[in-house]
């Protein structure tokens, strides 16, 4: 034999019913134009695309819709020319069902293409230029998995592609597509052989052919008579066109566990795609169609059709005559790996070579599965040599690690383990949800690598800071050493601190500290009376009473402070009673709040009494023994009383306000309440007290006053807007109106106080008065504008349109009021001709109506034209009249 015609056997393999005479007896014809095309993102492994069209925009056939994302992407062309109606997710043709992104176009049934860029002399052209015609073009493998040919085709640097390996096996049953290419345009697909040549430079080109299909062998001989290309013809076996298995069968070497051909020098290309190749280059077109295997017994006019991508496959299924009551199942590509789909919507990708409709007579459903009994027939068919049987426990088993050490990832899912099994066991199932779960395990081992290199590299670098900062710190320390030597050498000045007064201080702090230990260890007794607490209680107590005897004994033997310094002494002993006084009535306060307080709170309450009464009585001495205030401070500490007083009413009275406003009180709260309403007369006896021990305040005590007038506005500006949001409701309760009553009542008495505050002002103080009420007031008129532009947007009706321009005229003669009150020029007005003003606001609001219903009917999709129409007219004839008022 001519070692150049030699061919090799595969092991495994089987002979399943062709079925090929359905649709390999008819040439190719067009597909009808589908009024819709759904033309999805991802047709291809890799990345989807990216779209470049929005929703709304014409597009011709041929034109780029959606870009190559990324290295191993594909671009996407539109099949047709039309209108983008939709880009989101639409049906996709998997086993799953899922949807996936999509541009939808509407055909215009035109079909006119774009402008197109043909070379039908690229010889001249480079690697390179090439490379990017067929990226450009968005072609994809067209008999596999649909890896884009241009990452396909790309030139590693360390590996020369020395076999160029054309497949036309087309070994699954009933598809004939690569069949009838090859018969029909055989010097297309050696143009495009050409072009994969001049950009790889292989040193052999082998085309291998499986000997049922004597037409195409017979075409390729013609079309190959001026090329030394190799056509090899070999047995009719399935599954020789597997990429691996077609290698063996032409050269006799095995591609290696886990590689790919490229790593033996070797590069494999479909037929379909050679002449998708010819037509980028040559022709400049894009890849929009395919030719497609349309088949099955529930077809009436089975054949292949060209077809336009993303034509649904309904469509394509009714332009074959389908039988929808014979069909039992449809299957996108063949019988052994194909894959049903769960609907007639999906549309037709770039990878769908075959639509086979059968009857269940015809592909009847597989039956039960039975348990494995070690027959072994599926490793006898296996063409990768490979154990199904051990894969299948594995794969049940989860054993991961031995699913990889037996090879799983060289199945190529062909089904001919399945096919052979007596026992019916859906192998391939197993095999292909075990691949899944190892890719799962696998990527979320990577993602867990990177996220502890992630950890790592930021542990790395809080180290490197802490190293950082530790060495400032030490840098600091050394720097500050350095300075406390040099001030040790120099000599000490007049204020410096002695020993003594650092040994009290210590002395001081440590009495603090054993005071404060002492008090918490008294508490903790009251709650639990124990002995071990009386014990450390007694305890606390000696360390403390020593404490304050050293503390004493210290200040005896110290120097008496200067003169000048009593004071501060005096000022922070005071000051601390304050604080101690304070916070005991805080806590005492809390506890007394509690409804139900429990033996140990009653305890702690009676404890919280004696401690505030021993500190009121220490406050009262600490402000005997301190120094009389000057004069020139006396009314500063008479405001700051009086400034407390105030403070204390007002909480007294928001508490007794809000418990107030219950509808129902319980006991408890009534007591309360009678409890703050005591506590509120006494504050306010107390602010009166205050008020009349302070001096009347001069002239210049303006701000007193303006901080009185902002006070009384604020009161009744809050007693305004409960009022206003009360009186919106559509039909109050009793316990609302009565709260309305009230609230009218408060809000009458707070705007004569704001009225007294105001009369009371200096004339200085008037005039910031009249400056805060002109702002209010134009505030107020900028305020009811925009309400009633709003309401005009919104079509409001017209009641409440004249209540909102009754508003806003008071709010435009309440700013002129103001404005005469200073003495300025009235703001100019709108000035309108008598009568034009009804007529003018009519027109408006005819307008607003008018504009409201048409944007209603345009959103409901049930409208009629004629509802349309007569909207649309009625808002022409609303602007006509506008447009004919005087202008204004």
């Amino acid at each position: 034999m001519n070692a150049e015609l030699r061919i090799w056997d595969i092991p495994g393999g089987i002979h399943p019913p062709e079925q090929k005479a359905l649709s390999n007896r008819t040439p190719i014809i067009a597909a009808p134009l589908p009024a819709r095309l759904i033309v999805p993102l991802t047709q291809h492994i890799g990345a989807p695309a990216e779209p470049c069209v929005q929703v709304g925009e014409q597009v011709l056939k041929g034109q780029l819709i959606a870009a190559a994302n990324g290295l191993i992407s594909a671009a996407v062309h539109a099949p047709s020319s039309g209108t983008v109606s939709f880009i989101g997710e639409q049906p996709y043709p998997h086993v799953s069902g899922f949807s996936a992104p999509a541009i939808v176009i509407d055909t215009d049934g035109q079909d006119t293409w774009c402008e197109l860029e043909p070379c039908a002399d690229y010889r001249h052209l480079s690697a390179s230029e090439l490379l990017e015609k067929i990226r450009q073009a968005g072609i994809s493998g067209l008999g596999g998995a649909g890896f884009p040919s241009a990452a396909k085709l790309t030139a590693r640097p360390s590996q020369k592609i020395h076999t160029l390996i054309i497949n036309g096996t087309e070994c699954e049953p009933y598809i004939t597509a690569d069949d009838v290419l090859m018969r029909e345009r055989a010097s297309e697909l050696v143009s495009g052989i050409d072009i994969l040549v001049q950009l790889i430079q292989p040193n052999q080109v082998l085309i291998g052919v499986e000997d049922n299909k004597p037409e195409a062998i017979a075409a390729l001989r013609q079309a190959l008579q001026q090329r030394s290309y190799t056509l090899k013809v070999f047995p009719t076996k399935y599954p020789s066109g597997g990429e691996k298995q077609l290698i063996q069968i032409l050269t006799g070497k095995e591609v290696p566990s886990g590689g790919l051909p490229a790593d033996i020098g070797m590069l494999c290309q479909n037929v379909g795609t050679c002449v998708a190749i010819h037509d980028a280059v040559v022709l400049g077109k894009p890849l929009i169609s395919r030719v497609t295997t349309l088949t099955g017994e529930a077809l009436t006019r089975p054949g292949n059709v060209q077809a336009l991508i993303g034509t649904p496959v309904g469509e394509l299924l009714a332009f074959a005559g389908l039988a929808e009551q014979r069909l039992d199942r449809l299957i996108m590509g063949g019988p052994m790996m194909g894959f049903s789909l769960p609907s007639l919507d999906v549309p037709l990708i770039k990878t769908s070579n075959c639509l086979l409709a059968v009857t269940r007579e015809e592909l009847p459903p597989a039956p039960p599965a039975l348990p494995c009994i070690r027959c072994g027939e599926c490793a006898d068919a296996c063409p990768a040599s490979l154990l199904p049987q051990q894969l299948h426990f594995f794969a049940l088993g989860q054993q991961h690690e031995q699913l990889k050490a037996h090879n799983l990832f060289d199945c190529i899912e062909c089904g001919a383990c399945a096919y052979v099994c007596p026992s019916s066991i859906p192998l391939v199932q197993y095999y292909r949800a075990a691949k899944a779960e190892i890719r799962e395990l696998e990527q979320k081992q990577l993602k867990a690598e990177h996220s502890k290199q992630r950890f790592e590299q930021r542990q790395e670098r809080l180290r490197r800071a802490e190293e950082q900062k530790e060495a400032e710190r030490q840098a600091r320390a050394e720097r500050a050493a350095k300075a406390k030597a040099a001030q040790a050498a120099s000599p000490a000045p007049a204020a410096e601190t002695t020993p003594a007064d650092e040994q009290l201080k210590r002395l001081k702090i440590a009495a603090s500290m054993a005071q404060v230990a002492l008090k918490k260890a008294e508490k903790q007794l009251a709650i639990h009376d124990t002995a071990e607490l009386q014990n450390q209680v007694s305890e606390l107590r000696a360390a403390a009473q020593a404490a304050e005897q050293a503390l004493q004994a210290a200040q005896a033997s110290t120097p008496s402070t200067p003169p000048a310094a009593a004071p501060a002494d005096q000022d922070e002993a005071l000051k601390k009673a304050k604080i101690e006084a304070a916070m005991l009535k805080a806590q005492l306060r809390k506890l007394e709040k509690l409804d139900n307080p429990s033996s140990e709170q009653q305890a702690e309450i009676i404890q919280l009494q004696q401690q505030l009464a021993s500190a009121e009585q220490a406050l009262q001495a600490a402000q005997a023994s301190a120094p009389s205030t000057p004069p020139a401070a006396a009314p500063a500490g008479q405001d700051e009383a009086l400034k407390k007083a105030k403070i204390e009413a007002a909480m007294l009275k928001a508490q007794l306000r809000k418990l107030e406003k219950l509808d129902s009180p319980s006991s408890e709260q009534q007591a309360e309440i009678a409890q703050l309403q005591q506590q509120l007369a006494s504050a306010e006896q107390a602010l009166q007290a205050a008020q009349a021990s302070t001096p009347s305040t001069p002239p210049a005590a303006a701000p007193g006053q303006d901080e009185a007038l902002k006070k009384a506005k604020i009161e009744a500006a809050m007693l305004k807007a409960q009022l206003r949001k009360l009186e919106k409701l559509d039909s109050p309760s009793s316990e609302q109106q009565a709260e309305i009553a009230q609230l009218q009542q408060q809000l009458a008495s707070a705007e004569q106080a704001l009225q007294a505050a105001q009369a009371s002002i200096p004339p200085a103080t008037t005039s910031a008065a009249q400056d805060d009420a002109l702002k209010k007031a134009k505030i107020e008129l900028a305020l009811k504008r925009a309400e009633l532009k709003k309401a005009q947007k919104a079509g409001a009706d017209q009641a409440q349109l004249d209540s909102l321009q009754d508003a806003l005229n008071a709010a435009e003669q309440a700013l002129h009021d103001v404005e005469a009150q200073r003495g300025e020029p009235t703001a100019r007005q709108r000035v309108m001709p008598s009568g034009v003003d009804d007529a003018y606001k009519a027109c408006k609001t005819e307008l607003a109506f008018a504009r409201a219903d048409l944007r209603k009917l345009e959103r409901d999709p049930a409208s009629s034209e004629d509802a349309l129409a007569q909207a649309r007219q009625r808002l022409a004839s609303a602007e006509q009249r506008l447009a004919e008022l005087p202008q204004h």
